[in-house]
């Protein structure tokens, strides 16, 4: 399987929540690289993996990074290809510093950023990138929101059939 999409995390502690991203490409075969690369601690290997990705055969980049969370912007400097930002909860501001210094990018050097510990959404977003230029993943992801539309129906029906209460005791 090709290694379409390159996953980077600033610190081993935020493996839990990176690994969602993972897991959601992994789900629709899309294959990846996921590793540690901080933007403080080891710039140049930062800047190395960002400027080697489009010849590697990386299509998208996606990057998660708490507190100053300038890891995407880094890679984001080092490349064209799309960079997704996932700023991480994490400091004295859970996650709302990231998430700032990750959307706040300069004009010519876009990041797309999803919500705080989006990892999932990074991924799907990645998905949509991605089936641009590919049917069968585009099929794939229009399987998947028709799923999701089906099972929030069959909430609603159920939550009908019950009435609140039951359906919050998980009665029935």
């Amino acid at each position: 399987m090709e290694t379409q999409v390159l996953i980077l995390m600033g610190s081993d502690s935020d493996l839990k929540v990176m690994s969602k991203a993972a897991q959601v490409l992994a789900e629709f075969g899309v294959g990846h690289q996921i590793t540690i690369a901080s933007a403080h601690r080891v710039p140049a290997t930062v800047a190395r993996l960002a400027a080697e990705a489009e010849e590697r055969g990386i299509k998208v980049i996606i990057a998660g990074a708490g507190m100053a969370a300038h890891l995407a912007g880094a890679v984001a400097a080092q490349t064209v290809l799309p960079v997704i930002g996932v700023p991480l909860a994490s400091g004295a501001l859970n996650g709302v510093d990231a998430l700032y210094s990750t959307v706040q990018m300069p004009p010519g050097v876009p990041v797309a950023t999803v919500a705080v510990d989006g990892a999932k959404n990074a991924a799907y977003l990645a998905l949509q990138i991605l089936a641009t230029a590919d049917d069968r993943l585009r099929g794939q992801l229009r399987e998947y929101r028709k799923q999701m539309a089906s099972e929030v129906e069959a909430k609603a029906a159920r939550l009908s059939e019950l009435g609140y209460q039951a359906y919050l005791e998980g009665k029935g």
